[in-house]
């Protein structure tokens, strides 16, 4: 299994990732961190703009599902139902294993997977390890914690190389 913490491709956050974009790099299924991917860790319930975003993937035929470490299910079992998504819970990411079960359940292949993640020690080495597409949003709300600010630090070279990787290939 690769170990990689370079993403595939890096966005400022999920709505830069367009249902054309993932058809055009051929993903049908996306899979999704929860907490500071797609809205703040306190965030109880998903906002107009999620909902809109969820129905555009599934008006492209792109199917969603959420990939969460979190070991209490009760907030996520919440915020997915708001959405009428699935959720794969207590992932264990980096281990591929999570990701593994959520394409399965959705009847999808690797090859036309894509993770979407802010954490590359977890989102992004899952993805890698699953052979999957990596996709890497800043994290919502900014690192707040010091231990956030502390990952944050960590994951800017691998950011970088990331950002100077899609400029040699033209993709920002």
């Amino acid at each position: 299994m690769p170990f990689s913490l370079v993403p595939d491709l890096l966005f400022d956050d999920y709505a830069a990732v367009t249902p054309a974009l993932l058809r055009e790099l051929g993903v049908t299924l996306l899979l999704s961190d929860l907490d500071f991917t797609l809205a703040a860790k306190a965030t109880r319930h998903p906002d107009r703009a999620l909902k809109d975003y969820i129905a555009a993937l599934r008006d492209a035929g792109i199917g969603f599902m959420i990939v969460s470490n979190n070991r209490s299910g009760k907030r996520v079992t919440e915020f997915c139902a708001e959405l009428s998504v699935p959720y794969q819970g207590r992932a264990g990411k980096p281990s591929p294993r999570g990701i593994f079960a959520a394409i399965g359940r959705a009847g999808g292949t690797a090859a036309h997977t894509a993770m979407l993640g802010d954490k590359l020690l977890t989102d992004c080495l899952a993805a890698k390890r699953a052979g999957v597409l990596a996709l890497t949003v800043e994290p919502v709300g900014g690192a707040a914690t010091a231990w956030q600010k502390v990952l944050h630090a960590l994951q800017a070279p691998f950011k970088s190389a990331c950002r100077r990787r899609m400029q040699k290939n033209g993709k920002k």
